[in-house]
């Protein structure tokens, strides 16, 4: 007798905490919670179908070039390096500007950008780019080898005002 309730002792042992661990794990993330997540994701599939086949115009995109034009463009070849640095250079190979580590980091990391695009089609990052101004005063990249184009007004004011500076020089 005294094993057989030795054993049912240790059987009761075992089973409350794994009983604790499941109430735990229920009471981690309320159902009501899951529900409302999958909701949320339901009307979210909903509303992009109906954009989708109601052809509904894009609305946070900017004006395009017909809308707005250019007022100002300048041709550039962008050199960057992984520590910050950049060169910029015209297409005749003269050096509109020079940026050491803490002060190019911004184009630095659109050269790499460049990069990652024109290597996807087979060419050279340090291709020329166009930075454009338009009539409205955003500042923009315009790539011609790979449709590549940048509105850099989302980037920060320092950031355009990098890209401005290569307008005015």
């Amino acid at each position: 007798m005294t094993l057989d309730s030795t054993t049912a002792q240790d059987q009761m042992i075992r089973t409350r905490p794994e009983q604790k661990l499941v109430e735990r794990d229920k009471e981690m993330i309320p159902t009501v919670l899951i529900r409302a997540m999958f909701i949320l994701c339901l009307c979210i599939l909903i509303i992009v179908s109906y954009a989708r086949l109601t052809d509904r115009p894009l609305s946070a995109m900017p004006p395009s070039e017909a809308e707005v034009p250019i007022v100002t463009e300048r041709t550039v070849r962008i050199f960057g390096e992984l520590d910050g640095s950049a060169r910029v250079m015209g297409v005749d190979g003269s050096v509109i500007a020079t940026f050491a580590s803490d002060e190019g980091g911004f184009i630095a990391g659109v050269y790499r950008v460049l990069e990652r695009e024109r290597g996807a089609v087979g060419l050279e990052a340090s291709e020329p780019i166009r930075v454009v101004r338009f009539a409205d005063g955003r500042i923009g990249l315009r790539d011609e080898f790979t449709d590549f184009r940048a509105e850099l007004v989302g980037f920060g004011a320092d950031n355009e005002a990098a890209f401005a500076r290569l307008l005015e020089e």
